[in-house]
């Protein structure tokens, strides 16, 4: 091979390898790229929040006293006021989207809502895909029937073998799936799902359900509401975790500054202030 031949392969190898490393690194850039993508969301959430001004809350507005909308059509309840006052100490307005409650985590993770706020329990399972705020609140639950039903209940097993209702969703749902269904005491075409309390509380005066188990102060609102419905048990067994907002997985500033905020209303006294004035344990 002539030297002029060795000196132009040598060239064309050295054009390639140059290309290939444009190629590589256009690739990881690419990839870095898409990764900030799927997690910017959650990355910095807070200043998004602060240079838009606005928070935007999820919420499944059914379940009084912590989320419903009055007769103006206006937001109400112990989880509104408390997301508006965490707006107002972070300095941005809030916006509020009613939304069925098996759908907020969902909506979370596709940037449709900042923050959710509907009486949920962080729990570990739902922890593996959205962060949670430090507790605001701790509650018990509460099986509902009808005045009509003869239904006595000693403890949540007692529900074995009945029709029982539940929010689509909730930390009930998984409670009577985990101890009821599993170990063969309720069949499972005994679980009926509803995506709003009211409509359970229906089904239940109607005698279509013997039971609904949700948390107790809702419960307390619904047989307030409906007269032909009565609490048969209030119990702790059923509760997993205690209240929190959840936001972005992984984003730790809006984390800490809603944490502080909370913590800062718990020191205040307008956690349990707001508590008394909703009527919660």
């Amino acid at each position: 091979m002539l030297p002029g031949e060795k000196k132009s392969i040598f060239r064309k190898r050295k054009i390639r390898m140059k290309r290939l490393h444009i190629v590589w690194m256009a690739m990881a850039l690419l990839a870095l790229v898409l990764v900030g993508w799927n997690t910017g969301f959650a990355a910095d959430q807070l200043s998004v929040i602060k240079e838009r001004g606005t928070m935007i809350v999820g919420t499944s507005a059914d379940y009084p006293p912590y989320e419903s909308v009055d007769k103006s059509g206006k937001f109400v309840g112990f989880d509104m006021d408390l997301v508006r006052e965490i707006g107002k100490r972070m300095g941005v307005k809030v916006e509020i989207k009613d939304l069925g409650f098996d759908s907020l985590i969902a909506s979370l993770q596709n940037n449709k809502v900042d923050l959710v706020a509907a009486a949920m329990q962080g729990t570990p399972e739902r922890d593996k895909t959205v962060d949670f705020t430090i507790p605001y609140n701790f509650v018990k639950d509460a099986f509902v029937t009808s005045v009509k039903a003869d239904v006595k209940m000693n403890s949540p097993k007692d529900a074995a073998g009945k029709k029982i209702g539940v929010q689509t969703g909730t930390i009930q749902e998984n409670w009577i799936r985990d101890n009821l269904i599993k170990p063969g005491l309720t069949p499972e075409d005994y679980l009926f799902q509803y995506e709003r309390v009211d409509n359970a509380g229906l089904d239940l005066a109607a005698g279509r359900i013997d039971l609904l188990l949700i948390q107790s102060k809702p419960a307390k609102d619904l047989t307030n509401k409906m007269k032909d419905l009565k609490i048969a048990l209030v119990t702790t067994e059923t509760v997993k975790a205690g209240q929190c907002l959840a936001l972005p997985e992984g984003d730790t500033q809006f984390k800490a500054e809603l944490d502080r905020v909370i913590e800062e209303l718990k020191k205040e006294g307008w956690i349990e202030k707001k508590k008394e004035e909703f009527g919660i344990d």
